[in-house]
């Protein structure tokens, strides 16, 4: 993901007074904001999909059952994750589905819990157990107040392009031009 382009969207001054931009320029921020929304809609997934899967090696771990070997691993996998199959709070619907190939990027997450680690959690201690949790969890909260931001300056957008439709500022006709 372009850090430096998030930034500029989560800096407290973006998107400036939206009373004094063009129609263009409100639908542009917005769309700005929406794919950047989607990118780390997507990393979040991923972190919660790590973090349920290191939460199950716990909950094994407190129940005395016998580690899994890969194959009942990806067995479960649909269990494992299903717990986030709906996400508390009011739903958005995405007006893009994935995000731009040049936005998958999972660094910092693999840099947090490797591929290596999570396919064998069973090899590693309580302790580090604990520490990816702790780490996947802040991980997953980080992202979701920055798409929680971005949710704001969405709406923010969104709303002035809908004050400009109601007040007869804007009108549909000019989109058809």
């Amino acid at each position: 993901m372009d850090a430096d382009r998030l930034d500029r969207l989560l800096d407290p001054s973006y998107p400036g007074d939206v009373t004094e931009l063009s129609m263009e320029e409100l639908r542009s921020r917005r769309s700005d904001c929406q794919e950047l929304e989607v990118a780390l809609s997507y990393q979040r997934r991923m972190a919660q999909g790590r973090l349920d899967i290191v939460a199950a090696e716990r909950a094994r771990r407190a129940t005395g059952a016998e580690p899994l070997d890969h194959d009942h691993l990806v067995e479960r996998l649909s269990g494992i994750l299903a717990d986030r199959t709906h996400a508390p709070g009011p739903g958005r619907l995405p007006t893009l589905m994935t995000p731009a190939p040049d936005e998958l990027d999972t660094t910092e997450l693999d840099a947090l819990a490797p591929p290596r680690i999570l396919s064998n959690l069973a090899d590693q201690d309580d302790a580090e157990i604990e520490r990816l949790l702790d780490c996947l969890s802040s991980h997953e909260a980080e992202i979701s107040l920055r798409r929680r931001a971005l949710h704001e300056r969405i709406d923010l957008l969104q709303a002035e392009i809908t004050r400009r439709y109601r007040t007869g500022e804007a009108s549909v006709e000019t989109l058809l031009r």
